[in-house]
């Protein structure tokens, strides 16, 4: 199965990375090749990858947003949780790992992924089913952060199970008066970090499966935070949490 990711960051990453096969490359007619899209220009001549001059028109067909270019690939390339283990221990770290409940929305996938990158997280689990996979449009939302990444399908109750196991404290995130604030729970060690969907949070099953429920503070009217800024303000609070414990 093949698809077309558009947006010079998202295209530039995955020519980068080189996870996919790349098929062919679109390029707007009258673009001037500089910046960025030099740089995709000198990956396809290395790669040899067939690129063709087009009407901006058709690449308006497959994106609103494809800023002069498009490329044809193959499907993003899912890893499996052994392989995200293996990474943290290549790595001499303890794992790091973040788990999404049944999220909807491409923006909020691509938006914590693209956190996740940041921070050095060893890998992302997503449900096999009931959830937003890694399409283009998260591909796009990310900007291309997706492509430096492992993520697994899993089940997750299996997952979190063999992350136990492995010695992983399993943390939910939580909007619950009873979970602990931020600062009361320990995140400097072997962290697998749950964010729940948008508007239900984390399924029953998984929520008992955590080790500890967490909740970020807040100080104004608005009781709660969006999945992926909530999730984002985890990840980055633990990674300062690894760098300084």
């Amino acid at each position: 199965m093949c698809e077309w990711i558009t947006g010079r960051n998202p295209v530039y990453e995955v020519l980068q990375a080189r996870r996919r096969q790349p098929f062919r490359l679109q390029v707007a007619e009258g673009v001037q090749e500089k910046g960025r899209l030099a740089d995709i220009l000198h990956l396809a001549g290395l790669q040899k990858i067939p690129i063709e001059q087009v009407p901006r028109s058709h690449l308006d067909k497959l994106s609103t947003g494809h800023q002069g270019v498009a490329l044809e690939a193959s499907g993003y390339a899912y890893s499996v949780l052994p392989d995200i283990l293996d990474l943290a221990n290549q790595r001499g770290e303890p794992p790091f790992v973040l788990i999404l409940d049944t999220l909807q929305d491409p923006q909020n996938l691509g938006t914590l992924l693209r956190t996740a990158e940041a921070v050095g997280l060893h890998g992302v689990l997503l449900p096999l089913r009931h959830t937003v996979t890694v399409t283009p449009a998260v591909v796009n939302a990310s900007s291309g952060a997706c492509e430096h990444l492992l993520i697994a399908q899993v089940n997750l109750a299996q997952g979190i199970d063999t992350l136990k196991e492995a010695g992983v404290w399993v943390v939910g995130l939580d909007t619950d008066p009873q979970a602990q604030e931020a600062s009361q729970v320990r995140l400097d060690n072997s962290l697998a970090l749950v964010v729940g969907s948008e508007g239900e949070g984390m399924r029953p099953l998984v929520r008992q499966s955590c080790d500890i429920l967490m909740r970020l503070p807040i100080r104004g009217r608005i009781g709660s935070l969006n999945a992926a800024v909530a999730g984002s303000i985890a990840l980055y609070l633990a990674w300062q949490a690894r760098k300084t414990g």
